[in-house]
Formats: structure tokens, sequence, C-alpha cells
């Protein structure tokens, strides 16, 4: 069993990180701590496997509280803020999931930190479930969304909109970042600034596809995957 903490001040990332450790059965929750110190007095009192830290907290911050362990366990760093994945991995960590991370990474963190051997052999990265579900980060919340109901992803500047069958959400996340929380055989990029979502495609015609009500066009560099996807 894989005994661990999660020490995070959002509570959306508890519920999150729990919900994905409730698929693998040896997961066990010890504590949810909402700040350093909190998990610093637990540590102190019983033994953990594994913790599950945020970086951006008050009173102490991640690394920092890092800093004070002796004999830390081992971490997997949960965070919204990339600049700080050199300093992680200089302290030792086991992986550095940046947020909205789906259930594919975070399997690929568990299974970094203690090896495919100590999960069921269902749970092994070849046979990862069917992702129908992840959380999208916008407007300091995190929405969760069906994958099946994304329709297609639009390049914006530094965002992506994520249209889906209900709304458009709009991230802070660049296209190949949100590309990579989906399923590979359900999106094909046909553009630059454009992922599809398969199953959504109403035609393909010239270089546009139809999808609902909208219109997406086909890149040049794109249309090998475009004629691929015909052909199968």
């Amino acid at each position: 069993m894989i005994r661990y903490l999660i020490v995070d001040d959002e509570y959306i990332a508890h519920q999150i990180i729990e919900g994905y450790c409730k698929l693998l059965p040896n997961m066990v929750l010890k504590k949810n701590c909402y700040d350093a110190l909190e998990a610093f007095e637990y540590l102190n009192e019983k033994p953990i496997d594994l913790i599950f830290l945020d970086l951006n907290m008050p009173k102490l911050k991640g690394f920092d509280f890092l800093k004070t362990l002796n004999s830390p366990p081992k971490v997997i760093v949960t965070t919204a803020y990339k600049e700080y994945a050199l300093e992680g991995y200089e302290l030792n960590i086991e992986d550095y999931l940046l947020k909205p991370f789906g259930f594919d990474r975070f399997l690929k963190a568990i299974n970094k930190a203690f090896g495919s051997s100590q999960l069921p052999q269902s749970f092994s990265s070849q046979h990862t479930p069917p992702q129908r579900r992840i959380f999208l980060r916008s407007n300091k919340k995190y929405i969760q969304v069906e994958v099946d109901e994304i329709q297609y992803l639009e390049a914006s500047g530094n965002y992506t909109k994520v249209v889906n069958t209900k709304e458009t959400i709009v991230v802070r996340e660049k296209i190949s970042d949100v590309l990579a929380l989906l399923p590979k055989q359900g999106f094909l990029q046909v553009h630059k600034s454009f992922a599809v979502a398969i199953s959504h495609i109403k035609n393909i015609e010239g270089n546009r596809i139809a999808i609902g009500q909208d219109f997406i066009p086909i890149g040049k560099m794109y249309k090998g995957g475009v004629n691929q996807l015909l052909k199968s």
C-alpha cells in the first residue's frame, strides 16, 4: 500500500488528486493538509510514502517546507507554476505535474515514483482506462469537462478556447498543452491554431471541417494527417 498526503490550499485540488488515487486500489489517503505546517506536524507523528505538494501556499511555501524535512518521503509536485521545475528536481522530487493534469499524466507520475510493478497490471501505462473527464483551469477555478463533449480547440494568443457542446472555456495554456491532457486517439490537430475531436466531425470538404455550426480550416502542414484519417 502507498500511504499519501495531499498538501494544497485549494479544496478542488484535493478532490482531483483524491479522485485519481481512488482509481488505484493500493493508494491510501492518510490526511488532507491545507498548509505545509499541518503536513509538518503529521509527518512528525506518522510514516508516509508519498506527498502531493503544491508550491504557492500561505505560511510556508512548498519548497521551503520540503527543505525542512530531514528524510522526506517521495514527493510529486502539483502546481500551476512551471518556472520552478528545475529547483524541484534539484530537491530530488519524483515528478512535476502542471495543473491542470489528466489521469494519464498523473499515472505516469505514480509509475515514475514507484514503478509499474507497484500498481495492478490493469493500471500500467499500456492499459490506462479511457479518460472521460478532465479539469481545466479558467479564471482561477477548475472546471470539470466531459472529454466526449469537447468539439474542438482553438489557439488564441497565449490562451486556448475549448469549445464543447455546452459552452466555450478559455484557458491560459498553449494548445499543445491542452492536447496533452486529451486521449491521442480521439483528437487531431488540423491547423497550427486548431485541433478537432474526431467523433464530432460532421463532414470534410475541401480545406475545411464542419463541426456543429462551425467550420475549421485545414492547414497545409496538417493535410496529411487528415488524409490519413479519411483512409482509416
